[in-house]
């Protein structure tokens, strides 16, 4: 099969992020502000549950699946017969998961309480079966994933604004979601004989991929655990208005890690492609390219959202989560943790084989975030929670930079961190003049206005010193944009 440029990857990819950005911040002001932190908590409470039991359905196949479709790509029968079996493998896992949530669903009262809302939320377990979003992935078929995901994300924002109207609509709310996230699954199935063959191809070997899918499965257990546990805590121990709090930091948050790891997803077909065929220079080049992407946007995007963070949330809803500032502010260094663990993890241990590194880090992270959660939510609700996860995705980093240390060391070392820091400061003292801007009376537009106008002083400033000072990067990206621009030919990465 013939690979796709991974700078058209990336571009795809960077579109599906803005798209990713750009909705939310639509639908989300309008959506908060009608359910409130109480309904619109109720439905990121179901959904955090439902995680558990899609968890436990998928094990490993998510991540595990990218990995093994990208070793056999250009072989069409063997491609085939791994994503017949991986997809069985899943099918009967699903069954499972929904026995036992159906059991949870009439024997928990927490749970039985919001039927309804559970039952059209465990939708996505079938879903995410059926979607075999691992395939397209290994593939690297961004485009197709790219046009897909905007279009249902369209359908799902005007059935927003057309069917919620109140706060006892937020049961609509959540069947809506689950359509913008896994209506593409259907498509997925029938559009997948395009690339394999539908019928049974016969000698399977299911047991081949049960240690890897175990592993790949425990990584993703922890993940869930410290990326939802704050969510399902604050569900039990507090209150639905501290989950919407904690919700509408978290909203931004993976927003902003979406655009930070966006270079990174495109990458992991890629760099097991590379190291399946023996690439190692390949393999170092991408690698050190994405690192230094990351430390580059993560690092001011933290910086800018944590300063301004009161800005973001009363624009993304209302007054009423001002309980959300604090919360958010906390936990954007991750951020920078998160883009950093993406890239060790899953692009350097995960494509090397060394997966089981990864599960290690995972589960420090989660017991971390476990022991956290238990001593601060009670007395700090949602600011616990923030410290929680903050705390674990640091925890998660240390751990992944002691089993790369030996490969990243001369990469880090390499970077100029004194262009980054003038730049960040220049960027905050310019822009700091500027946050109590007061244009507008409205509250929710005052803040936007707010963060146009210093987010362009902040990042174009930020921007403008790197390029000045000469940063390899921005230079490398200024001058593949004016290739573009002028319409000339360049190599693919």
């Amino acid at each position: 099969m013939q690979q796709t440029s991974v700078k058209k990857n990336f571009i795809m990819n960077a579109l599906l992020t803005m798209s990713s950005f750009i909705f939310p911040l639509i639908t989300f002001p309008y959506v908060s502000t009608i359910l409130s932190p109480s309904g619109y908590g109720s439905v990121t409470f179901a959904t955090s549950v439902i995680t558990y039991f899609s968890m436990f359905a998928q094990l490993g196949i998510p991540t595990y699946g990218i990995r093994a479709c990208a070793q056999v790509r250009d072989d069409k029968e063997k491609l085939s017969r791994t994503t017949q079996e991986l997809f069985i493998i899943n099918l009967v896992m699903s069954i499972l998961a929904y026995i036992v949530f159906f059991i949870c669903l009439f024997t928990v009262p927490r749970l039985a309480q919001e039927k309804p809302l559970f039952l059209i939320i465990s939708l996505l377990i079938m879903f995410n079966c059926i979607g075999m979003e691992w395939l397209y992935k290994g593939l690297e078929q961004y485009t197709y994933i790219t046009i897909r995901s905007v279009l249902f994300k369209f359908i799902a924002l005007l059935a927003m604004f057309a069917l919620i109207h109140a706060k006892s609509d937020y049961i609509i709310y959540g069947a809506i979601s689950i359509f913008a996230s896994s209506a593409s699954s259907l498509l997925n199935f029938i559009y997948a004989r395009k690339f394999i063959i539908v019928r049974p191809v016969g000698h399977y070997n299911f047991k081949r991929h049960l240690r890897p899918i175990g592993i790949f499965f425990a990584m993703s257990c922890a993940t869930t655990v410290y990326t939802n546990l704050d969510t399902v805590m604050l569900g039990f121990m507090k209150t639905n208005t501290d989950v919407g709090y904690y919700q509408a930091a978290v909203k931004i948050k993976t927003v902003l890690v979406s655009i930070v790891t966006s270079l990174g997803t495109v990458l992991l077909p890629r760099a097991s492609y590379y190291i399946e065929h023996n690439e190692k220079e390949q393999f170092e080049n991408i690698t050190k390219k994405a690192l230094n992407f990351v430390i580059l946007i993560s690092i001011p995007l933290a910086v800018y959202f944590t300063l301004f963070a009161s800005e973001g949330i009363y624009f993304l809803s209302s007054q009423d989560y001002t309980g959300a500032i604090r919360p958010m502010q906390i936990i954007m260094p991750t951020l920078i943790f998160i883009g950093l663990t993406n890239i060790l993890g899953m692009q350097i241990l995960v494509p090397t084989g060394n997966e089981i590194c990864v599960l290690y880090s995972e589960v420090a992270g989660g017991i971390v975030d476990f022991i956290i959660n238990l001593i601060l939510i009670p007395s700090m609700a949602s600011s616990g929670a923030a410290i929680g996860t903050l705390v674990a995705e640091f925890v998660v980093l240390i751990v992944q930079l002691h089993y790369t240390k030996d490969f990243v060391a001369d990469i880090f070392k390499s970077f100029n961190y004194f262009r980054i820091l003038i730049s960040l400061a220049a960027s905050v003292f310019i822009s700091s003049f500027f946050k109590d801007l007061q244009i507008l009376n409205s509250l929710r537009w005052n803040s936007f206005l707010v963060i146009v106008i210093t987010g362009i002083i902040f990042f174009g400033i930020y921007g403008l010193l790197l390029l000045l000072m000469k940063e390899p990067f921005v230079i490398d990206m200024k001058n593949d944009l004016l290739r573009r621009f002028k319409g000339e030919k360049h190599e693919k990465v």
